[in-house]
């Protein structure tokens, strides 16, 4: 991995994967062939992440606001999904990655999600990599859910109001066990997050790219990991203070 810092690598990637219709279009193809060419990007970087060690990589798969698609499109991604988890299992298994969902149940196809779900029960004990599919999810209804599951607990007499904090209403999110993403990478040129782990990226580093998510390949991935490498990460420090502190950004972020 040539110009890459082993010892330097983000514990933590989130990747939006957009630009699959755009794609298609430019090849006069429909949208959905889009999304299966990004399949195989989704492949790429589980497996490049895999092999470099990087702890934890979040997929941005299907939005709330995806439902705003037409029928025919929501339909053939649900299908495509259910394919791609039925394909990757093995590979999965044989890699020891395990499959996490990040994202609301309730509305996702029963056959798919029992799909999901067995996948999910089944990688649970490994700790190679950890992938969370966000699946069905928005950053906004993820904070609201949290804060309802907070009161209901303060309304059960198994919390006190005093007790909120950051950290406390971070323990309700998806993401309570897991470190939040150091790096967030964008396709097709976008500038925006999209409703996207709005709490957990604070302090990520972005990395926009105009390359389309299906030409989103290993070399792709490597090029933004260099790219995080060559910032300075100093979550509201100074360099100077870090120096002094004797500290390296990755222990600041811990």
């Amino acid at each position: 991995m040539e110009g890459l810092d082993p010892h330097r690598l983000p514990r933590h990637v989130a990747v939006i994967m957009d630009g699959n219709g755009r794609w298609a279009k430019k090849r006069l193809l429909h949208r959905v062939a889009g999304h299966e060419a990004g399949a195989e990007s989704v492949r790429v970087v589980i497996e490049t992440a895999r092999r470099l060690g990087i702890p934890y990589l979040t997929l941005y798969a299907f939005s709330k606001e995806n439902w705003q698609r037409p029928q025919r499109e929501i339909q053939a991604l649900w299908h495509l999904f259910r394919r791609f988890l039925r394909s990757e299992r093995p590979r999965m298994m044989e890699n020891e990655i395990r499959v996490r969902h990040v994202g609301d149940p309730d509305g996702i196809p029963e056959d798919v999600y029992a799909e999901f779900a067995a996948l999910i029960r089944d990688t649970a004990h490994f700790n190679k990599l950890t992938v969370n599919l966000a699946l069905n999810y928005g950053g906004r209804h993820e904070i609201a859910r949290a804060a309802r599951l907070f009161a209901e607990d303060v309304q059960s007499g198994r919390r006190d109001p005093s007790e909120m904090s950051p950290e406390v209403l971070a323990s309700y999110l998806f993401t309570a066990d897991i470190p939040d993403p150091d790096l967030v990478i964008r396709t097709s040129g976008e500038c925006r997050v999209s409703n996207f782990l709005l709490w957990q990226i604070a302090y990520a580093e972005l990395y926009i790219t105009e390359t389309l998510w299906p030409d989103f390949r290993e070399e792709e991935f490597l090029e933004a990991l260099r790219e995080y490498q060559r910032r300075e990460r100093r979550f509201g420090k100074t360099s100077e203070q870090l120096g002094q502190e004797g500290l390296t950004p990755e222990a600041v972020a811990r």
